[in-house]
């Protein structure tokens, strides 16, 4: 494992230049270029605004506040987002850079590490118009927004050993990235994001222990919109999955990296 590291901080020159690429790509032949990036999330976030808070009167059971819906959904909302970048990228990786790996030697690691970042950047752009917004409405959480580190953290683990592991499949069955589009439907509405889990029944919040993103989701939800630390005990499960998930997919990517030479 200190080898790969030392691998990868040798070709961190190369991962750098290939996040800022990327970037740049994204908006080469647009007028207004990276301000998207402010444009978008910004235009999401007064949509939410408006229309939740205020049009809808949506409001959370047990939180005061016209705004409480609006950052619920932002929190949870701009979080999946994330996961869902980097498990949708990680996971066509290998695909998407065949050529590359045919031709250059280098420490395959710095692929998804490549996904992370860039997804990453992406991110972080858009949280701290978020956060802009909370400071801007009077309703920043204080000190304990600092607890999102160590959630954010568990969340990429999870996020790309579950990305690199789809990856490896994907390239001897192209079947499992169309079956990731259909679960990924059907795990978003599975998660508290667009309403509370408290007002689902019983039995059904009973499943929700088994759905890894909700324990994630509900930590962003729980700093954000109630000012508290996420319960960490719930956040253990997810954790142990992400750490077996990253070690998985490392031992996958080992045992079958030739043969995926051969294949792409």
């Amino acid at each position: 494992m200190n080898n790969a590291l030392r691998a990868v901080w040798a070709f961190r020159g190369f991962v750098l230049t290939s996040v800022k690429r990327e970037f740049q790509a994204k908006y080469r032949n647009s007028l207004l270029g990276a301000t998207w990036t402010v444009i978008q999330p910004l235009s999401m976030i007064l949509v939410y605004t408006v229309i939740f808070s205020h049009m809808m009167k949506s409001k959370l059971p047990g939180v005061e506040g016209g705004f409480a819906y609006s950052i619920y959904l932002c929190a949870g909302v701009l979080t999946w987002g994330l996961f869902v970048e980097i498990v949708s990228r990680a996971q066509t990786v290998f695909l998407d850079n065949a050529n590359l790996i045919k031709k250059l030697s280098f420490p395959k690691l710095c692929l998804p590490l490549i996904v992370v970042l860039n997804a990453l950047l992406n991110f972080v752009i858009i949280f701290a118009l978020f956060l802009g917004f909370l400071l801007a409405v009077g309703l920043f959480p204080g000190w304990v927004a600092l607890a999102m580190l160590p959630v954010l953290l568990i969340q990429v683990m999870f996020a790309i050993g579950l990305g690199i592991v789809l990856g490896v499949f994907n390239v001897f069955f192209r079947d499992v990235g169309q079956l990731f589009a259909v679960v990924i439907n059907f795990w978003f509405w599975f998660t508290p994001i667009v309403y509370p889990a408290n007002t689902l029944p019983a039995e059904l919040q009973t499943w929700l222990t088994l759905n890894p993103m909700a324990a994630l989701v509900g930590a962003y939800q729980q700093i954000f919109v109630h000012g508290h630390a996420p319960d960490w005990a719930s956040l253990a499960p997810v954790t142990v999955l992400a750490v077996v998930l990253c070690a998985l997919g490392a031992q996958l990517f080992r045992r079958h990296a030739g043969e995926m030479v051969d294949e792409l």
